[in-house]
């Protein structure tokens, strides 16, 4: 058995909304990734993917709960001993353009993680910079342009650039290709792929995209409303879904046969409830078509129904 690399434990994070209220982006999310596995999130635009993410990287943390990475909780850290690790996990952002300097040059922005942590000179930065355009699929000699001289796939190369250069244990992955064409997508997957395995890296990878997860990533937890719902390694998820949404998002996905009829999804017709004022008991069960009175009532606890597999349902298919 691996040691998990990253622990989160009970992670919980609440904004301030005015007039006393606030929003429970996050409400007690655990999960476990051990060394070298990647891990898929996935759930709809909202349920707290991004705030789970930037919890985990300290930007900023959470309200309360446990971010325990190589057995240090960075909640309870030092400044100090919080940048000394923080090259060890790196982040790639959803919005690859967004996320680079427009005034800087490509090759000072790769270079910039090594500037920062003050690891070797600038003559040996640029260098080790140049190599890694290189294993991305950039080439050096565009080094001196600036980021809008480059398309989105492109950007997105150079931010995995930048984050490889600190040589990090953790790649948390915010939709890192949700803003690309179909073509650009295969291409990023297939390079983060191979990057993992050179690297040896452990990945959080952070989608709505249930086609792409599955082809990505080792497990798959699924997210609604700042809380988990279910967890399990993505055969068993794609093959024999528990609980009521996660087979929902499944029947939402296209098939390519335009023969086939379309397919029902299970989900209730309605909006998303709102994060500031959640459901109470199953946060799911105002759109869910199998919600009894118990599910207002009691809140389902996230239970291990079989071995690496986790539901918070309380009639689990």
């Amino acid at each position: 058995m691996k040691e998990n690399l990253l622990s989160i434990k009970e992670l919980t994070v609440e904004f301030n909304a005015g007039r006393g209220r606030k929003v429970h982006a996050v409400s007690g999310v655990s999960f476990e990734i051990s060394e070298g596995e990647t891990l898929g999130l996935v759930g709809e635009s909202g349920c707290g993917k991004s705030t789970v993410a930037r919890a985990i990287m300290q930007l900023p943390g959470p309200t309360w709960g446990q971010v325990i990475f190589c057995g240090e909780d960075l909640t309870r850290v030092s400044r100090k001993r919080l940048r000394q690790l923080r090259p060890c996990f790196q982040m790639i952002f959803q919005d690859s353009v967004s996320s680079l300097n427009p005034r800087r040059k490509i090759v000072d922005t790769i270079a910039a993680p090594l500037r920062i942590i003050g690891k070797a000179d600038r003559a040996d930065r640029i260098e080790r910079a140049l190599k890694m355009m290189a294993s991305v699929g950039i080439d050096p000699g565009a080094c001196d342009n600036r980021p809008f001289q480059f398309s989105g796939g492109q950007c997105q190369r150079i931010q995995i650039a930048r984050a490889l250069m600190a040589e990090p244990k953790l790649l948390v992955c915010d939709e890192p290709v949700s803003s690309l064409d179909v073509s650009v997508q295969a291409q990023i997957i297939n390079l983060l792929e191979d990057m993992r395995r050179r690297y040896n890296l452990t990945m959080l990878f952070i989608s709505h995209d249930l086609a792409v997860v599955k082809n990505v990533c080792d497990r798959v937890a699924v997210m609604y409303l700042g809380k988990l719902c279910e967890e399990a390694h993505s055969e068993t998820l794609y093959s024999t879904p528990r609980h009521p949404y996660t087979a929902a998002l499944l029947d939402a996905i296209p098939k390519p046969d335009p023969g086939l009829p379309p397919g029902k999804v299970g989900i209730t017709a309605g909006e998303m409830p709102s994060p500031v004022d959640p459901p109470s008991g199953c946060r799911f069960r105002t759109r869910c078509p199998q919600a009894e009175e118990r599910c207002a009532e009691e809140e389902p606890a996230f239970d291990e129904i079989e071995p690496g597999h986790r539901v918070a349902c309380h009639f689990p298919k």
